[in-house]
């Protein structure tokens, strides 16, 4: 599952705007490519610096550019609990098939507050939802007893777990059902993420290298170890280099090197540093994307 970035029109600004017709190139790519899902407006998706508006607009376009090809995942946390039932409103108005929650990041909620926001969450919206487990972004890390506790509850159907804590698989399966999903959002680790037990990825590496990362979760899904590991060693390079700054810089950065967006970002985020770019282009060259 890609980790969309937003595209945006040239510039580095507050304001910059939205590019719909790169959106449209963008899911084109993915879908050709075998990608399994769309994660639309996540963090990659610079959830953070659009208006409620943009947010709500952009999820509608995606589920409409894709029409059912593929299930559409949005984003639609906040740490506000009022906030991320009104994200997640839009969504199930928008027509996505699921929706993706970070936990409440900057005020540092307890476990049980963590229960009770994604309990209110999903009793309010009827929709399936995917906890979202970011600790390194959100300072606040959700325990497997709580992303257990929550499975419980029928439209929580599983977890993006982003902690590359891989001792959490298993602690994780073995108290919920098969048909929870176990998803991790760590690239360089999703290889023995999936090899442990897990489901698949949320994956910024996909933005730019999608058949490559779809090809080494089914290597990874079916057993083949050796395949999975040749893939994934291929990709190795862009796991680590694709966070040398904060995402969705350098992912951004990659894709329009590619020629598919334009070189457009929000504030407070920035371009990518020209220190970074070479090592950034030999990862590139390394997955075989140029």
């Amino acid at each position: 599952m890609v980790a969309l970035v937003t595209p945006m029109q040239a510039g580095v600004r507050p304001d910059t705007g939205l590019d719909s017709q790169a959106l449209e190139k963008l899911l084109a790519l993915h879908i050709a490519q075998g990608t399994d899902a769309i994660v639309a407006v996540g963090t990659t998706g610079e959830s953070a610096t659009l208006t409620e508006n943009e947010h709500c607009a952009l999820i509608k376009q995606t589920v409409d550019i894709v029409n059912g090809r593929v299930p559409v995942i949005a984003g639609t946390g906040a740490n506000a609990t009022i906030e991320a039932i009104a994200l997640t409103q839009c969504a199930k108005k928008a027509g996505a098939d699921a929706c993706l929650l970070v936990t409440p990041y900057y005020n540092k909620p307890t476990q049980e507050g963590l229960f009770q926001h994604y309990k209110t969450v999903a009793e309010t919206v009827n929709i399936p939802q995917i906890l979202y487990n970011v600790p390194g972004r959100t300072a606040c890390d959700m325990l497997p007893e709580t992303i257990i506790r929550l499975a419980s509850i029928d439209n929580i159907i599983g977890v993006k777990e982003a902690t590359a804590d891989l001792t959490r698989v298993k602690r994780i399966r073995n108290g919920v059902g098969d048909d929870f999903l176990l998803l991790t959002g760590d690239d360089a680790t999703a290889k023995d993420f999936i090899l442990e037990g897990g489901d698949g990825v949320i994956s910024v590496t996909a933005n730019v290298a999608p058949k490559a990362m779809h090809d080494m979760c089914m290597l990874a899904l079916n057993g083949d170890v050796a395949g999975a590991t040749e893939t994934d060693k291929m990709l190795s390079g862009l796991h680590k280099a694709l966070f040398a700054e904060s995402n969705p810089i350098p992912v951004k950065w990659a894709l329009h090197r590619l020629g598919f967006i334009q070189a457009g970002i929000r504030l407070p985020m920035t371009w990518l540093s020209e220190a970074a770019q070479p090592t950034l282009l030999d990862a590139m060259k390394q997955a075989g994307v140029i």
